[in-house]
């Protein structure tokens, strides 16, 4: 059972970073906005994309759960201090918040492991 969960909290979390990979291949435009209100380059959309394509898949098939839970983890807590930047919009607090607590969940998955379900290398 507890195997089962852990493997459909994996796929919960990846919808919402394979969500974000589409939504930034298919409307860059609002996070290119955001990205560039901090000074950073809009092109650094597409890179991130790609981070959040890759990393939804590798959460859920491998290889490296662990390692790629931790990445998203860091990612989530790095992306809050972009809502933070906009936190006269009280919404904005609610998404860093959020934020936090998908990197608390990939915190545990990276100390629990996949479990057994997962494609083995």
């Amino acid at each position: 059972m507890n195997d089962l969960m852990n493997l459909i909290g994996r796929l919960m979390i990846a919808l919402l970073f394979l969500g974000g990979a589409v939504q930034k291949f298919t409307d860059p435009r609002p996070a290119q906005q955001m990205i560039a209100s901090i000074g950073l380059p809009d092109w650094v959309i597409w890179p991130i994309a790609a981070f959040n394509l890759v990393a939804a898949i590798c959460l859920v098939t491998g290889p490296r759960i662990r390692l790629w839970a931790l990445a998203l983890a860091g990612y989530c807590l790095f992306t809050s201090w972009f809502h933070w930047q906009l936190r006269a919009d009280p919404w904005q607090v609610t998404i860093m918040v959020k934020n936090w607590a998908i990197a608390g969940g990939l915190l545990i998955l990276a100390a629990q492991g996949p479990g057994r379900f997962v494609a083995r290398r």
